[in-house]
């Protein structure tokens, strides 16, 4: 892990500091799911509760309580089992938990209602995310029940429950040195990936296999899985925004669309790059992928402190909605089809989202009602993208089914931004350079 017990411990803190008197947090670890009957997917742990903890086991649950006596910050996780060990991994323990991950205190999680009601009452406030994990919200208020159920014995439930990711969120959204190193090392390794795969493309080449090579160099680089599930679509199937499926034959004279990052110490990186598949664009997949970078570059400029969330957007909307025209696509005056969203016909998605240990990461796009103020330390993705459907009879036929979109990760700095992605070819020029070698 390349994120240090200190700075989880001032994590913590942080957000103790922001809870009210005579609250507690409560943080459920990620259910485990199952893939097909006895098997399950690779566990994945809650983005909230590894920021908070580190902890990366299942069945287990964080609770902070300022100002409690007998340790602030309490875990509940699985006891060591030397069997289950055997078959499944090893575990902490509550001793681990305490000498391991620096909780004050640890419990067996089987002992959890016995303890945790224990924990909230007398509490005035909870801080808790509601309707995040709904299996989850059944044993909170199954907990506040047993405390209500006694409140002739002068017991006293808490009297209000408070949305933990709004603060939550709000801490994530700005990343520490630590958080941008392993950020920038993901961006590097999904950049290697996608050379890799540019350099390996080919007519007859399937999709899945490029999609092979992108795996293959996450994992040898460190990251065993990818953020997200890996985007590479063939001619018409770059249509398709989120296009998965990966299983046909790559032609000659088509694009191919690849979206794909790795995920790094739970730090996602998100790359997408539109390439020839034969190494070599047409007059009409150039012209429209020039619009597209060109889109792209003007949004990146407008990343920098002070300027709004909107304004990459609002930066590649003019900009494709002009290159549309210029080329046809589009007709008429460039404001007025602004105004009336024409350009959604080819781009029909925002430039971007936040990014972190969520690839779609927590931080609201707007506060008060006005677009969020970008701010050093926020990072997000600049993605805008020109998609012609195979069936649109409206335009020529020698645009159709040209798909693209052109996306990197990008740091707001002091000074202006840092683009983490930027070791993947992106002009003309350089792709073919690369694809011809």
């Amino acid at each position: 892990m390349r994120i240090s017990r200190t700075e989880f411990a001032r994590r913590r803190k942080q957000l103790m500091a922001q809870m009210e008197p005579n609250s507690i947090a409560i943080v459920p670890a990620a259910p485990e799911r199952p893939r097909s009957r006895d098997t399950e997917y690779h566990y994945r742990q809650d983005s909230d509760f590894l920021y908070l903890s580190g902890f990366e086991e299942p069945q287990a649950v964080l609770v902070l309580i300022p100002g409690r006596d007998h340790g602030e910050y309490v875990l509940f996780v699985r006891e060591r089992n030397r069997e289950r060990e055997i078959w499944d991994g090893y575990r902490a323990g509550p001793e681990g938990a305490c000498s391991e991950f620096d909780a004050d205190d640890a419990f067996p999680i089987d002992d959890i209602d016995e303890i945790l009601p224990g924990l909230l009452e007398g509490r005035q406030r909870v801080y808790y995310s509601m309707g995040k994990d709904s299996e989850f919200d059944k044993h909170v208020m199954d907990w506040v029940n047993t405390i209500r159920a006694k409140v002739r014995s002068g017991a006293t439930p808490p009297g209000e429950f408070l949305d933990l990711s709004h603060f939550l969120n709000d801490m994530r959204l700005f990343k520490s040195a630590a958080e941008l190193r392993v950020m920038k090392e993901a961006g590097e390794i999904s950049a290697r990936a996608h050379v890799r795969a540019m350099k390996a493309s080919k007519p007859g080449v399937m999709e899945y296999q490029l999609e092979a090579e992108i795996i293959h160099e996450f994992q040898m680089s460190g990251a065993r899985f990818p953020a997200y599930n890996s985007i590479v679509g063939g001619g018409k199937n770059g249509c398709i925004l989120h296009y998965i499926e990966n299983s046909a034959s790559l032609k000659n004279g088509d694009l191919v669309l690849i979206d794909a990052g790795c995920e790094l110490d739970y730090y996602a990186a998100d790359i997408t790059r539109t390439f020839p598949v034969n190494g070599k664009f047409s007059p009409e997949q150039k012209a429209l992928y020039d619009i597209c970078l060109q889109a792209q570059l003007e949004a990146i400029a407008e990343c920098k402190p002070g300027k709004h969330w909107n304004d990459p957007h609002e930066a590649t909307v003019r900009v494709i909605t002009e290159g549309l025209v210029k080329v046809g696509l589009l007709e008429g005056d460039v404001k007025e089809l602004i105004a009336s969203e024409a350009y959604k016909e080819f781009y029909m998605h925002r430039a971007g989202h936040w990014l972190g240990m969520d690839v779609h990461d927590v931080g609201d796009y707007k506060v008060g009602g006005e677009w969020r103020v970008l701010e050093p330390g926020m990072v997000m993705t600049v993605e805008p993208g020109i998609y012609v459907a195979p069936d649109n009879e409206r335009v020529a036929k020698k645009w159709r089914g040209i798909g693209i979109r052109i996306e990197d990760d990008v740091v707001i700095t002091k000074d202006g931004n840092e683009v983490l992605t930027k070791d993947v070819p992106k002009t003309v020029a350089e792709i073919e350079a690369l694809m011809a070698q």
